[in-house]
């Protein structure tokens, strides 16, 4: 599968301002959850060593504070459950999520989405999931969304036969743009589904309290 070309700067990092709990589980926890990268080939064997175990593996991208990330950590134990970011407050507060509930099936990685989604090898991911990725409204900035078509398929080559791709979004012409680019990729079937289940995020309550309606969409690798 060919990837097509991707945009500079697919969103730009946010180090945003820490809580003085988010700057102590960034100091005392990073070892035990952030996960260092290779470059290329990462793959069965690699999360075999990161999580200490066999699992499938779920992705959640951009995932603010966590809270997606660590609700499915607990919902499904033997699932590794791997939040990739480049926001560090959204680190410390998963970190703080995972420390406080136990979690060891959850890891971080530090790299932006689509570069991540690049370094994987084939049908690697059970699951990959983006709930509320920024939605860059203005039209001149709508090249930045992280939904596009090097990001279809770069998840459509990353899941395992069976493996499903889950988003949200709270913006109607972003939810247009996911349905045009994902209905272009061979081997991924789906479209708007039901309320796909996780937590109500900040951004999620944000949109409902502005009276947009969330659109979920879900979609399932089939060949």
């Amino acid at each position: 599968m060919s990837r097509a070309a991707a945009p500079q700067h697919a969103y730009l990092r946010r180090r945003g301002r820490l809580t003085a709990a988010q700057a102590r589980a960034l100091d005392e926890l990073t070892d035990r959850y952030l996960v260092d990268l290779p470059d290329t080939g990462i793959g069965a064997d690699f999360w075999r060593e990161v999580f200490g175990r066999d699992g499938p593996l779920a992705i959640e991208t951009c995932f603010g504070n966590g809270a997606a990330v660590a609700d499915l950590a607990k919902s499904h134990p033997t699932w590794n459950c791997l939040g990739v970011n480049i926001y560090r407050p959204g680190f410390g507060a998963l970190m703080l999520a995972c420390e406080r509930d136990g979690l060891d099936n959850v890891r971080i990685a530090d790299a932006e989405v689509l570069d991540f989604l690049h370094r994987l090898e084939p049908g690697t991911a059970r699951r990959v999931s983006a709930f509320f990725p920024d939605p860059w409204p203005k039209k001149r900035h709508h090249k930045r969304r992280l939904v596009n078509a090097a990001f279809a398929e770069a998840v459509a080559a990353c899941l395992v036969v069976g493996g499903t791709l889950h988003l949200a979004t709270d913006w109607a012409d972003y939810a247009a743009q996911m349905v045009d680019v994902l209905r272009a990729v061979p081997g991924l079937e789906g479209g708007v589904s039901a309320r796909v289940e996780r937590p109500v995020t900040a951004f999620e309550a944000k949109g409902r309290a502005g009276g947009r309606r969330v659109v979920d969409l879900t979609y399932r690798r089939v060949a």
